[in-house]
Formats: C-alpha cells, structure tokens, sequence
C-alpha cells in the first residue's frame, strides 16, 4: 500500500454502545465516571486532540451519552450485532483518510498514544495498525502473533495453543486504517461465531489476507485496560489519579500525601499550592499560587485565589470564590459565596448565596439562611463586617460595611454601614428557679 501524507484528514470513531451488564448499573458503561467525568468524556477529549473528525456510535435510548457528546455527531447502532456492525453504523462519517476505531471503555487512552497509532498507520508500508500491550497478567486476552515485526493474526485465548498463550503482546482492539480499505474490510466480517456477532478483531485477518503490511503499536496496560467491572473501574481511577498527581507535582503543587489526595481531571494547582492529605477535588476546582488546603476538606466547582487557606474540615461547594488571604476553617461550608480579601470564616459556619465584603470576620456557628423551602435568596455582608458568634442571618439581607453584629443575633432585616445589631430576646435571670427546677425533675423520675 501506498505512503501516506501526514496531511491526511484522520477521523476517529468512538463506540459507546455499551449497556455495562457487568457493572450492574441502570447507567450507560460511557458515562460511569473516573476522576469527576464519564469515562467517553476522557477519550473525547483525548481523541479530539489528534483527529480531525470525531463521530460516536450510541445504543438506542442513549440520549444522556448522545449529549455529552455533542457537538460532535452521534449515530444509532439499533441492534447490538458487535464491534463491527457498530463501527460500520458510522460509515457514512468516514470521509477521506484513515479511520481510526476506540472503545469508551478504553478511557484512558492518551493523546500521545493515539498519535503514536496514527503516524504508524502513515509510514509508507503499513495498511493496518492495532494498539497492544504487555499487562502484567495477560489472563483471557487475544494474543498477537507477530513475525519478522509484522502482526500475522491474532488468536483469542480460547482458541490459543498452550503455547500461544505463554505470549505476552496482547490485543487492544483499536484499530487504524484508511478509510476505504477500512470500509471493505467491515462490510467482509462475517457473523460465524457461538454468539453470531461481528467482530472488529476479525479486520485484522481480512487486512493479512490481502497482503496488507498490520503492524503493532505497544503502550502501557493503564492506558488500554479495558473497563467493564467496579473492579476495573476501580483499577482505571486508581491509574488515573497517578497520573494527575505526578501532573500536579511536576506542575508546582505540594501534596503532602499524595496517595490520599483524590483530583479531577480539570483540577488546576498552581505553583507553590500546598494540599495536606485526605483532601478530595470535584470537577471544577481552580486554587491558586500560594494557597493551602488542608486536611480533610472538599472542594467543587470553586476558585480559590492566591494566598489563602481552607480547611481542614471543610467543604467548598460550586460557585464559591474565595478571596486572596482569606481563611475557611474547620466545620464551614461555603455555596455559591464570594469572600474577599483576607476574610475569615474560621469555624462551624454556614455561608451560602452570599457576597462578603474584604476584611470581614465571620464568628463561630453563623448561619446563613438562604432557603425558604420553595425559593433560594442572596445576602451581601460588607467589608470590615463583625457578624458575632451564633448568628443567625435569614436572607435575603444585607449588611453594611463596618457593621456589628452581636452574638447570637437573629438577624431578619437590613444593618446599616457602621451599626450594631441585636436580634435576640433580652435576658431574664430567676433567683433560685434553676435549683428548684432540677429538684423537681428528680423527684419526679424517682417517684416514676
């Protein structure tokens, strides 16, 4: 076969058909997640790196994976008839070019490795390159014989000799190809199997019977394990989380412990950042220079500015902004809130829906009440603000800058710039009830 210009357009055809039987889950196998996204969401996102066209093949009634992966085109395998068919239901997309052909639970997969496959595919010899690898335990996988650097076929481990299993070069199942070789070749698979269904490994016999040069790209086992169990799951977020905390140290970032320290994909830890263990980060979480986050803690979908300090213990939820030098301690929860500058929240506190102003103190167990039951309401707190310990603020409200408000206050209305608040019953003290009350009461549980 003929070289093949680097230029060439290269589409790439993600099958995500999958029903995950074996993870016993009522959710597509494409969008059971690993590190806060679906697994078809890490190979999109790797996969539009190299390729210039993306198409993803569904399963009928699979609008939850059709959405995510918009914009690209999505087309219907309405009958689950094997990896063939489901590939061949995307020809139409398939253009000019090579094609290459991924599994959503191959997730892991890198861009790196994709482009590896396809610069193989274009050296002037070969017609056919596969993906395989050396696991650690090559159990039940196909095995790829290979001679004088070429793949000769590939052998399933049930119809493998004794010896043929001792070999450790192992199938992947992806596959790259010119377009029109590639369409030939699936519409030859045939169905004469026990389960009756098209193969995609069967290309690979199809590509050496024509005399098509089929060469074998290696990568490592944690990019092309496959994930069709919890177990497996397991094994590819565990794989995954490696590979973003060495990211995360090679970009700067101190993880005290980096084995209990649980990232997203699109966590961002800039330099001088220090994560003490035992901290989890949702989707979404951007903390910046010189910020710490300590133990215990858990943050999604907020931003954390340079200089400032969380936790332990505490919990970051989406929309919150925390400002430079700010501190969020022990016991807070903070939703959708601004604080600014060097701000403190320090204790067993409750902040949602609300802006705070630079240089506010925010005392022990204050509580801001921004939901009635039906409807969500905001409440903006100034600078230089002092809201006292067991506070109640019942939004929506707002408090001037350099306001005071006294401990224990509910506070239900607005506090102008520099006042002092009190929202709480005066105090009354009863000489000598207290004793009188407690000696009833032990006199009546004796007497019981």
């Amino acid at each position: 076969m003929t070289g093949l210009s680097p230029s060439r357009p290269a589409t790439a055809v993600l099958l995500a058909a999958g029903l995950g039987t074996r993870m016993k889950s009522s959710r597509p196998k494409a969008m059971q997640p690993i590190a806060g996204q679906p697994m078809l969401a890490h190979l999109l996102a790797n996969a539009a790196e190299v390729f210039d066209r993306l198409v993803v093949v569904v399963g009928p009634d699979m609008e939850d994976v059709a959405q995510l992966a918009a914009p690209f085109p999505v087309v219907v395998q309405t009958e689950r008839l094997g990896t063939a068919h489901a590939a061949l239901q995307a020809e139409d997309w398939f253009g000019e070019g090579d094609v290459a052909v991924l599994y959503a639970d191959n997730p892991l997969i890198s861009a790196q490795t994709m482009a590896r496959l396809l610069e193989e595919r274009r050296q002037p010899d070969v017609g056919l390159a596969l993906l395989a690898m050396r696991p650690a335990n090559p159990g039940r996988y196909g095995r790829v014989m290979t001679e004088d650097g070429a793949v000769t076929r590939i052998v399933e481990w049930a119809d493998a000799t004794p010896e043929e299993r001792t070999i450790d070069l192992c199938n992947a199942g992806v596959l790259c190809a010119d377009a029109g070789h590639f369409r030939r070749w699936l519409h030859a698979v045939g169905n004469d199997n026990a389960k009756g269904e098209f193969y995609l490994t069967d290309v690979v016999d199809l590509a050496v019977a024509e005399n098509a040069h089929v060469r074998a790209v290696e990568a490592a086992e944690e990019e092309l394990r496959g994930v069709n169990s919890r177990a497996e799951l397991a094994q590819a977020e565990a794989a995954l989380q490696q590979r973003l905390r060495a990211k995360a140290l090679d970009g700067g970032a101190t993880l005290v412990a980096p084995e209990t320290v649980f990232l997203s994909t699109d966590t961002v830890l800039a330099p001088d950042v220090v994560v003490e263990p035992h901290v989890i980060f949702g989707p979404g979480v951007t903390v910046h220079e010189g910020a710490s986050i300590r133990a215990f803690s858990h943050l999604e979908g907020c931003d954390v500015l340079p200089g400032a300090i969380i936790g332990p213990y505490a919990r970051l939820r989406p929309g919150t902004v925390v400002g430079p030098d700010a501190r969020v301690g022990n016991f807070v929860e903070l939703k959708n809130a601004t604080l600014g500058d060097g701000t403190k929240v320090n204790h067993l506190s409750y902040v949602g829906d609300a802006d705070v102003g630079a240089q506010t103190n925010i005392g022990a167990g204050t509580i801001v009440c921004n939901y009635d039951g039906t409807f969500k309401y905001h409440t903006d707190i100034g600078s230089n603000v002092f809201i006292g310990s067991d506070s109640v603020l019942v939004s929506p409200l707002t408090i001037g800058d350099n306001a005071l408000v006294a401990a224990g206050s509910t506070i239900t209305s607005d506090v102008p710039a520099d006042a002092l608040a009190f929202g709480r019953a005066r105090q009354q003290n009863r000489d000598g009830y207290g004793k009188r009350f407690k000696d009833a009461r032990r006199a009546k549980k004796e007497n019981s």
